[in-house]
């Protein structure tokens, strides 16, 4: 498809060819000298415009604390000579931008340490457009943003007075870019994603209780915040879990047989295995590097890292061609139980005697790409939530997982804000805070149901060296995992 013409709308359904807008044919002119200077170098190339866009808002108890934006742009080059990369980025304005970075990357390649002496193997280079904005849906005004802080706040004040805080933020971000490669790369692309959070907090008989919810993932901000109804009847749900946790147990501690609800176990999935199985923490030692081809987790469970937007197309997040400029592809990590692959840039890929897939990502223009995930979940398998609930005699299901943190041994370890006791296979009381560990393969080992469900996570962002946005999402899975007590 030629370069110009956009493929995709916000959601990946294939749209009509329409005229691109002055700004649209500026970004393509750009594609199209990067296209042109890479062909014309003598080293393996790949050229980058690149620019992230951020608009915050943040309102607690109806003042207005933060409503900014900010956009950061620039052009970057890497370069690939003998045996060596370079790097070199630039911000936007000079004119001669592309030429000095190419420039200067060649020469950083000079001086990198030689690594190989053989060249890369190739890959199937990426094309395409895939600008996934929006048009049909009118934007809101500064003004009218406010406003829809301002009437949700005003609310949630007339129907809560027993609230202590409240604290509504809206993060919109949008990542855009032109890319092409000596190998044959072309693409444009533009993914932007909106998180909402409501915070409340009350006070309970012995301190202040809080819960959060996020909404929004994949779009813009008018397509997640255009119904103030639905909005509005998601903070009711939220202020119901609030108060049943106020007056919640602690959770008893040891080991229990559990029930992680999809956000619980997305975000297990990408932590505590996809970081595992990244081919540069493998080669630094990651517990999944002599595992390759052993069963590492029960038969039930089938984990990937997806491109497009996951398996289901619902994500909060999409990639078709990663910034080495190779063609995404889905990878299956662990297939039915069994420990199946890695995620590669080019360089580990040839190390390791792989294919790369699409997993080298930057988060802006002056960062080299380097291994991340993309769309990580756990598929769906047969079983019902209640037949989950059902099967546990003492236990807990936890619906949220909050902060937490996962090493290269795969030991993991996360709070939950939100959850239920599980008493005779029926739903007990409200949990208050709590934590969950263990290791990562032990716990899959222990899986005997997954859920028939895959949902998303809407605020999937990953802080591996660089922050960047990513899919989390899955079933809700039974499990046995290690329960914190009460501090």
């Amino acid at each position: 498809m030629p370069i110009g013409v956009f493929a995709k709308d916000s959601y990946d359904r294939p749209v009509e060819a329409h005229r691109p807008s002055a700004v649209q044919q500026q970004r393509f002119s750009m594609l199209h000298q990067l296209a042109a200077k890479a062909q014309a170098s003598n080293a393996e190339v790949v050229l980058r415009w690149h620019a992230n866009e951020t608009l915050a808002m943040t309102m607690r108890k109806g003042v207005l604390l933060a409503n900014q934006s900010a956009r950061a742009s620039g052009v970057s080059a890497r370069v690939f000579s003998k045996g060596a990369f370079g790097f070199a980025a630039l911000p936007d304005g000079p004119v001669d931008a592309i030429d000095r970075a190419l420039a200067l990357a060649a020469e950083n390649a000079e001086l990198a340490p030689r690594a190989k002496a053989s060249p890369l193997a190739p890959v199937a280079p990426g094309c395409g457009s895939f600008d996934h904005r929006r048009a049909g849906r009118a934007k809101f005004t500064a003004a009218e943003r406010i406003d829809l802080f301002r009437a949700l706040d005003a609310a949630i004040a007339t129907k809560y007075p027993d609230l202590v805080s409240r604290d509504l933020n809206l993060t919109a971000f949008c990542s855009e870019k032109a890319l092409a490669t000596s190998g044959g790369a072309k693409t444009f692309s533009a993914a932007p994603q909106v998180i909402f959070n409501i915070s409340l907090a009350l006070e309970a008989s012995d301190g202040i209780v809080d819960l959060y919810d996020s909404l929004g993932g994949f779009g813009e901000i008018e397509d997640h915040l255009h119904d103030t109804d639905a909005l509005l009847a998601r903070i009711d749900a939220l202020y119901a879990d609030l108060r049943q946790k106020a007056e919640g147990a602690f959770c008893e501690a040891g080991p229990h047989d559990v029930v992680l609800d999809s956000n619980v176990a997305g975000i297990l999935a990408h932590e505590a295995v996809g970081h595992t199985c990244e081919a540069d923490l493998v080669l630094a030692g990651s517990v999944a590097g002599d595992r390759l081809g052993e069963k590492v987790a029960s038969e039930k469970i089938t984990l990937g890292d997806f491109s497009g937007r996951g398996p289901d197309g619902r994500s909060s997040f999409a990639i078709h061609v990663d910034d080495e400029g190779a063609s995404c592809e889905d990878v299956l990590l662990i297939d039915k139980g069994v420990l199946k692959n890695f995620l590669h840039n080019r360089d580990t890929a040839q190390r390791l005697g792989a294919a790369p897939a699409g997993n080298a990502r930057a988060f802006a223009f002056s960062d080299e790409p380097i291994i991340r995930m993309r769309n990580t979940c756990i598929l769906p398998g047969d079983d019902r939530l209640d037949d989950m609930i059902g099967a546990v005699e003492h236990g807990y299901y936890f619906r949220r997982a909050t902060n937490g943190q996962a090493d290269l041994t795969g030991e993991f370890m996360f709070g939950v804000n939100c959850g239920r006791e599980i008493r005779d296979g029926k739903l007990g009381r409200a949990l208050r805070d709590t934590t969950i560990s263990g290791v990562a393969f032990d716990m899959l080992q222990s899986v005997t149901h997954v859920g028939d469900t895959l949902s998303w996570s809407p605020s999937g962002w990953c802080g591996k060296k660089q922050p960047i946005t990513v899919g989390m999402g899955g079933p809700a899975i039974k499990c046995r995992i290690n329960v914190g007590g009460r501090s």
